[in-house]
């Protein structure tokens, strides 16, 4: 007896491992109803059924595209006439510490212009999306705590650079619930792997497992490989229904012979979720049932191919969806900026600025909050190694731009030096920009909290003012 108890521990132990792996929509069909509402008691809470934020909300989901590694705010967003005049120079000011060594001011190799009626300044690499500059809210005077990318991107997804805390996608989930019972909630899409530190990027940490992002690798087109599992190999649908149903049946008498069984009950409905989603995500995935001319807005290729798919995702009531540019850092520059900018921003200018204009024209941007950002800048002074054409990391100051989802329109925020190496006026932590989301979700950010080992935790921590300016 005593054995079997220990083998049923083992079980439920190796379970709850696959469940916070996150890989893949079986393994999250299986958690969702693990977690989920009990057919026999339909007054039991389903965990990702929809729910009101504290006040009006004026964004309903969120897409965040992550260019991972760090671009460079004085080649992109942040123009500054004093790296011209000083290139070559140390700069009078001095340095600030990142996280290797660094030499003289270094000029952009991009031309800046004004576009829309706003004049926004932007970098010549971004010719498409300069043409949404009056859709753009741009944050100059973004600020971070490290120059090193993990400590970074915890804190920028997760709202600590060191503890396991959830993600940002997992608190928004954990507040809203998703709109869509028949796909997962939280999608992560990176062509060609992950990123670094890979799935802690959308854990869900302390937080119920079904709050974890899914992650997706779009580099695959078919959509038997861009969902693994999501159809039957051996088993028409017809063929699976009756073995389903066959099955629920024996589950069900199993059940009524022991009573009450929330746990069996949810393993029972486990079976049925999974099978709603082989029907709705293969729809959601699959950008062949756009029309033409849609799919040749986006482009043919990944960053194309994964905005598109966001979009799609985003109108079925999927509430956040995380596409980062690829594996590993590929914005992480150190060398020969001005060719890998260039490259990086041509492979993301012409789907960011499609998703922007189907936005518009479904009527979805008004409602849906887009950002772009790294987890953190680049120094305006090269790098000291052989070559000296790239940048270090910069936490000190950098730039990131949103749109929709009742931001002001049309704005710029802050500034940095007149370098662009420290943020001086207006700064902007992270902290403050996950509060201000947060607001713009319909939520108090101290009030959006989850009791766990006898505190009540944030995603702010004991951090974060929102930014008013911001806002609509």
């Amino acid at each position: 007896m005593a054995h079997r108890a220990r083998l049923t521990d083992l079980l439920l132990n190796r379970r709850e491992l696959l469940a916070r792996c996150g890989t893949g929509l079986g393994s999250l069909a299986l958690t969702t109803l693990l977690a989920g509402e009990s057919a026999a008691d339909v007054a039991s809470e389903n965990p990702l059924a929809p729910r009101a934020p504290h006040f009006a909300p004026r964004a309903k989901r969120v897409i965040h595209f992550f260019l991972n590694g760090g671009a460079s705010q004085v080649d992109t967003l942040d123009p500054k006439p004093m790296l011209d005049r000083y290139h070559g120079q140390p700069l009078p000011s001095g340095t600030l510490k990142t996280e290797r060594k660094t030499g003289a001011a270094y000029r952009s190799p991009f031309k800046f212009a004004k576009y829309g009626r706003s004049g926004i300044e932007m970098s010549e690499i971004f010719p498409k999306l300069s043409q949404h500059a009056d859709d753009l809210c741009v944050v100059r005077s973004m600020h971070a705590d490290v120059p090193n990318h993990e400590p970074s991107l915890m804190l920028l997804n997760c709202g600590s650079p060191q503890q396991e805390r959830p993600s940002m996608g997992s608190w928004i989930l954990y507040g809203l619930g998703t709109e869509n019972q028949n796909l997962p909630g939280f999608v992560v899409m990176c062509p060609g792997g992950y990123p670094i530190k890979q799935g802690s990027n959308w854990r869900s940490a302390f937080l119920p497992g079904i709050y974890q992002g899914t992650f997706v690798d779009p580099e695959n087109t078919r959509i038997d490989k861009l969902l693994e599992n999501i159809r039957s190999t051996g088993l028409s649908p017809e063929r699976q229904r009756a073995q389903l149903d066959l099955v629920q049946a024996l589950n069900r008498r199993h059940l009524t012979a022991r009573g009450a069984d929330s746990q069996l009950e949810a393993r029972i409905q486990s079976m049925e979720l999974a099978y709603r989603m082989q029907a709705e995500a293969t729809d959601a995935f699959d950008i062949g049932r756009e029309p033409a001319h849609v799919r040749e807005r986006y482009g043919s290729g990944v960053h194309g191919r994964q905005s598109l798919i966001a979009r799609r995702l985003l109108e079925r009531g999927v509430r956040y969806v995380q596409l980062w540019h690829g594996e590993g850092q590929p914005w992480d520059n150190h060398t020969d900026i001005e060719k890998n900018h260039r490259r990086l921003a041509q492979q993301l200018d012409g789907p960011v600025a499609a998703l922007l204009q189907d936005l518009k024209e479904r009527g979805m941007l008004e409602d849906t909050l887009v950002l772009c950002s790294g987890e953190f800048g680049r120094t305006p002074v090269v790098e000291l190694q052989p070559g000296a054409s790239g940048r270090d990391h910069n936490h000190w100051g950098f730039s990131l731009w949103m749109a929709g989802g009742g931001v002001r329109a049309g704005t710029t925020y802050g500034a940095t030096d007149e370098f662009g190496f420290r943020a001086v006026e207006n700064p902007v932590h992270i902290y403050d920009l996950q509060a201000t989301m947060l607001k713009l979700l319909g939520f108090d950010h101290e009030k959006l909290t989850y009791r766990y080992a006898g505190r009540d935790f944030r995603l702010t921590d004991i951090h974060g003012q929102v930014v008013p300016e911001l806002l609509a």
